[in-house]
């Protein structure tokens, strides 16, 4: 075997974005979790105003808090969570999601033999009036399609309600096979991607990555992006992005 059979990875970490493939995760334990490993992938060191990471959940696990006045969306990728807030249990199956906001007393657990693997996106609360988001529960399948940009080849699910009082957005985009966005996107909101499945090729400044299921991406604002789909399956990936703000608020 060489020396050197360890020393590749598709991860990238530039200026204003980066790529981060399964090749290089390293997990770890979360401060608060029990029996759960994490594997961090965007945080305020690498420059977001935001976090994003797995974690993987085994039989009798369970969650710490985020830190006050941060927001928290789980998703699940695989495995089945049971989300306790206040005293009623919500069970949810892949391709459940629940957002909590700032504050919500909350555990999350999972009594399956088999690990449990969640995607969590938090980010600090940024407060435009004494209204308050709510509590969002749902399945990414239940969730209507809208078509972007006219064309349905390109889809998007909007899982989080659209209201001023809602600072984050969290999508699902699904492109079939050769379809791709229709421009260059550069604009000053930050992104957080993770790919469910299938296959891209994303462009990210003046650089073109190869992207598939499991890895992450972070865009920093003004970062250019575009994407276009390949192979023979349908690409589906998550998004976050920060909204509804004055540019000034943050």
């Amino acid at each position: 075997m060489s020396i050197f059979s360890g020393s590749q990875t598709r991860s990238q970490v530039a200026r204003d974005h980066a790529v981060f493939a399964p090749d290089s995760h390293v997990p770890a334990a979360i401060a608060g979790w029990n029996n759960a490993q994490a594997v961090i992938l965007i945080a305020p060191r690498l420059g977001a105003k935001f976090a994003e990471y797995f974690v993987t959940l085994s039989a009798g696990a369970s969650s710490a808090a985020p830190p006050a006045g941060v927001q928290r969306f789980v998703y699940v990728l695989e495995g089945e969570l049971s989300c306790t807030v206040g005293i009623t249990a919500h069970e949810l199956p892949v391709g459940g999601y629940i957002y909590l906001p700032p504050d919500t007393p909350h555990l999350l657990t999972t009594t399956t033999p088999s690990p449990t693997c969640i995607a969590i996106v938090e980010k600090p609360y940024v407060p435009v009036s004494d209204a308050r988001p709510h509590v969002v529960i749902g399945r990414e399948q239940d969730v209507p399609t809208k078509l972007v940009a006219g064309d349905p080849d390109v889809q998007v699910k909007q899982l989080l309600p659209d209201l001023p009082v809602f600072d984050m957005a969290m999508n699902i985009m699904a492109f079939q096979p050769g379809a791709a966005l229709s421009l260059v996107e550069v604009h000053i909101m930050e992104h957080g991607l993770l790919m469910i499945n299938g296959q891209l090729l994303y462009r990210l400044n003046d650089q073109y990555y190869p992207v598939r299921t499991g890895d992450a991406i972070y865009m920093a604002p003004t970062c250019p992006q575009w994407c276009t789909a390949f192979g023979r399956e349908q690409a589906r990936y998550l998004l976050y992005k920060d909204w509804n703000r004055d540019p000034f608020g943050y």
